[in-house]
């Protein structure tokens, strides 16, 4: 998630002040991503630094306001028209904790996969439910329904990620069945040769 990039969004509709920002970014991707509001003042600063944003000089504090300038435009307008690469896999706890599993000794490896399999279908229905909750005409929420149907599909993948790591592990641990081996048959003689 870039910080960055989301606050230079924020600036390019209006100018707003740190606090602000931070209110504005947990309420757009419905608070799953808290900000600590001294993150948002040292990214503003870098930002400043950069040439991206520019602020009142005169004002400090709190009240201090920040605006996007036409570099910090650009910026913004890279960022969301570059597609990623996706080459990298990004370094996902759960991968990690199961590729260091299939090597440790003694180390359930199906249990382990049933745990977080389970954990995994209850987070997904957690997000059903607040799907369901914003998708209510009186509380339509699009920004929240978009961030769990997000996450529903981030989910759905990982489950189905770990159903193949169990379908893999249990074929290595079923040894296969020997083939059966050529009968070979004795060779005939000849008629009329020799003994």
């Amino acid at each position: 998630m870039s910080v960055r990039h989301a606050l230079l969004a924020l600036l390019a509709e209006q100018p707003r002040y740190g606090l602000q920002l931070r209110q504005e970014f947990e309420a757009r991707t419905g608070e799953v991503w808290p900000l600590n509001v001294g993150q948002v003042y040292t990214t503003l600063q870098r930002l400043e630094r950069d040439g991206l944003v520019e602020s009142d000089d005169f004002e400090e504090g709190p009240q201090k306001t920040y605006r996007i300038t036409t570099e910090g435009s650009i910026e913004l307008d890279a960022w969301l028209h570059t597609p990623d690469t996706g080459i990298a896999p990004p370094r996902d706890e759960l991968v990690i904790k199961i590729l260091v599993a299939l090597r440790m000794p003694g180390i359930d490896v199906g249990a382990l996969l049933q745990a977080h399999r389970r954990q995994l279908v209850e987070t997904m229905q957690w997000y059903t439910h607040m799907k369901a909750d914003t998708d209510d005409e009186s509380n339509h929420d699009m920004g929240l329904a978009l961030l769990a149907d997000s996450e529903l599909f981030r989910l759905e993948a990982v489950v189905r990620w770990l159903d193949t790591v169990d379908s893999r592990v249990k074929q290595l641990a079923t040894p296969l069945p020997l083939a059966p081996r050529p009968t070979v048959q004795p060779a005939r003689r000849r008629h009329g040769a020799r003994r």
